[in-house]
């Protein structure tokens, strides 16, 4: 995790972070989401789904999901 977090650091790459509220992932900078205005966000997330249809999408239904995006399927720390 720490070399991972260098190499983002020295190169430039984004870390994207998932919103701890809702799941949605900013891949930008940000500090409030755009979806339910929260301001807790965490680095550390594994797997993810777009949602492009949140009204017809199972998953999005079942995850409570009411706005197409891409959302964290797990949160840690």
């Amino acid at each position: 995790v720490r070399q991972l977090k260098y190499l983002r650091m020295v190169h430039g790459m984004k870390q994207d972070k998932a919103c701890r509220s809702c799941r949605y992932v900013l891949e930008e900078g940000g500090d409030v989401c755009p979806v339910c205005g929260s301001n807790q966000f965490t680095t550390f997330w594994r797997g993810y789904t777009i949602i492009l249809n949140a009204e017809k999408s199972e998953v999005a239904q079942k995850m409570g999901i009411t706005k197409a995006g891409k959302y964290a399927l797990r949160l840690s720390r």
